[in-house]
């Protein structure tokens, strides 16, 4: 629950402040992320490109299981925040890639069960924090997502320290997993994602794949589902733990809720999370099942995700369920 409590203190609220921040003042029909329209004529686009990109968007989003399944452990936390810069937002991706970037910041501990006394045949626990640069843009009628991250793992990210300096100020038992942690270590790590949306009646079906070499090398196959208005006309992108798909430009989404559901197959190549060599046999497919529920409204959004995530390696004696938060204010 400290976790909890941390992750809205030190990462939502912040990141709902910042939203908010951009629309200070405005009416209640204005949306929560800056949008900057695109020219209304050809013979506009040159001052457009020449003013230089501007921010369209932030994304953020708080996973932990302790929202989830009520546990805490293995793929126990993570926060992460993204900023989106580009020279307009018309409602679609533009065409070429590079026009429209996001800039990310990204943070996660996975734990063994017992963060006291962990059992050796646990997994290891690491500290994970990365900064990345992703484009997003069309190919073909797609939407195309490419970028890489610099993934910094071990004691050289200070999480673990932040952590057990928390833990001792609130009171909890501190965390004793130095001797079984992953290393340091720097893992540059590409990605590339690419998914179509389809209108199925009153639903928008989005089937993608994705590809990931670096820190873990996985290809993954699966759809999401979306009933309501979130995300109409606007820019997602997606968790890199659950596989939930955030906001992070808005378009023209309505009031109200929405209902988000999907799923994922990958198949996993390699994990520096999951040694080899000090005997772990990572599992080499990991399936993904998720639901969520959005509502947005004339000053304020919330998004709550439930996600599933099946067993990582062989000695993990069971899946586990994660939680994800969104918030976002206007002022």
């Amino acid at each position: 629950m400290l976790r909890v409590l941390l992750g809205f203190i030190v990462g939502i609220l912040p990141g709902a402040v910042m939203a908010g921040a951009w629309q200070a003042g405005s009416g209640p029909a204005a949306p929560l992320d800056p949008v900057v329209a695109a020219p209304a004529a050809s013979g506009e686009v040159a001052p457009v490109l020449e003013r230089g990109r501007v921010s369209l968007g932030f994304a953020r989003i708080f996973n932990n299981d302790v929202i989830g399944d009520g546990r805490d452990r293995w793929r126990t936390g993570s926060y992460q925040i993204s900023n989106f810069r580009g020279y307009y937002w018309n409602g679609t991706r533009p065409a070429r890639p590079g026009e429209l970037l996001e800039f990310r910041l990204r943070g996660e501990i996975i734990a063994p069960a017992n963060l006291t006394n962990p059992n050796p045949l646990d997994r290891r626990y690491a500290e994970t924090l990365s900064f990345g640069v992703r484009s997003h843009s069309q190919f073909r009628g797609n939407d195309l997502s490419m970028g890489i991250d610099l993934v910094m793992i071990g004691p050289q990210t200070h999480i673990l320290k932040y952590q057990r300096a928390l833990h001792k100020i609130f009171g909890q038992p501190l965390p004793n997993v130095r001797a079984t942690e992953i290393g340091d270590a720097i893992r540059p790590t590409a990605q590339i994602e690419l998914g179509r949306e389809f209108q199925l009646g009153g639903a928008r079906l989005r089937p993608f794949v994705e590809a990931q070499a670096g820190a873990e090398t996985l290809a993954r196959v699966g759809f999401d589902a979306t009933i309501g208005e979130f995300g109409r006309q606007g820019l997602r992108i997606r968790d890199v733990v659950t596989g939930q798909r955030m906001p992070g430009i808005t378009g023209g989404e309505g009031r109200g809720a929405s209902f988000l559901f999907g799923g994922d197959l990958a198949y996993v190549a390699d994990s520096v999370y999951l040694p080899e060599s000090l005997g772990y046999q990572a599992r080499s497919t990991r399936g993904r099942l998720r639901a969520g529920l959005y509502y947005e409204g004339d000053r304020a959004s919330i998004f709550y995700g439930w996600t599933y995530l099946t067993r990582e390696f062989e000695r993990q004696p069971e899946g586990q369920a994660v939680g994800s938060l969104t918030l976002r204010l206007a002022f």
